[in-house]
């Protein structure tokens, strides 16, 4: 990315009597500091942000480190970041000994908000973004509209109640949360697959690939809304 070109970075902290979610984005992948000190975070069993694990990738082009204390999920945004070229750092620290509704709807609710910070006015982007892919036998197809008119639609077919320890029905329900505080039309539907982590993992992979092509910078239309209406 150019000196000339600004960053498209966000930071976001959602804290709630349920949650406590840190979310730090860069769209264009590249540094990424490290999420700032919070005392509500104090004393819970979450490595150190140096620390590399399950959820953690870094390279001179993307820095990825993801905590939300459920394995799947961390496994789902790892992909998501890693595929869309973003750098990306979430910390969660949720009522998992309720369930895992908190932990996921507020972990996409703060991913959200960070994208839509992130993009800013929503200038000079191609704002539509649509992909496949395939992870064996299963294919996911995802369709992106940066509307600032949230909508989600998703078909998933999973056939079992949890994907280690996420619940299955979290995946709908996250996405739709995402779309809600990311300000976009998203529609997500696996096409086929017989093994639902396979279905799952399609999914969040066609996403990123939409969210990259979405959020591309067009060459020669910087300054201008991509829409009839003038304003997005």
């Amino acid at each position: 990315m150019g000196s000339n070109v600004e960053a498209r970075t966000a930071l976001v902290e959602r804290l709630t009597n349920e949650t406590k979610v840190q979310v730090s984005l860069s769209l264009d992948g590249g540094p990424l500091n490290l999420l700032p000190d919070n005392s509500k975070f104090s004393g819970a069993s979450i490595p150190d942000q140096k620390t590399e694990h399950h959820a953690s990738q870094s390279s001179s082009s993307q820095q990825i480190w993801i905590w939300t204390g459920v394995g799947f999920l961390d496994h789902m945004l790892h992909a998501l970041a890693k595929h869309a070229g973003w750098s990306l750092r979430i910390r969660t620290l949720g009522d998992l000994a309720i369930d895992d509704h908190h932990t996921t709807e507020d972990t996409f609710l703060g991913l959200g908000e960070a994208f839509h910070k992130a993009l800013g006015d929503r200038k000079g982007v191609r704002r539509f973004g649509d992909a496949h892919a395939p992870l064996d036998e299963a294919v996911a197809r995802a369709v992106l509209d940066i509307s600032s008119r949230p909508f989600f639609v998703g078909e998933f077919g999973f056939k079992d109640a949890k994907i280690g320890q996420l619940t299955t029905q979290m995946i709908h329900h996250g996405l739709q949360s995402f779309s809600q505080t990311a300000r976009v039309t998203l529609h997500v539907d696996v096409l086929k697959g017989d093994n639902d982590h396979h279905r799952a993992e399609a999914a969040f992979k066609s996403l990123a690939v939409a969210c990259r092509i979405a959020t591309e910078r067009v060459a020669g239309k910087a300054g201008e809304v991509i829409s009839t209406k003038g304003v997005l």
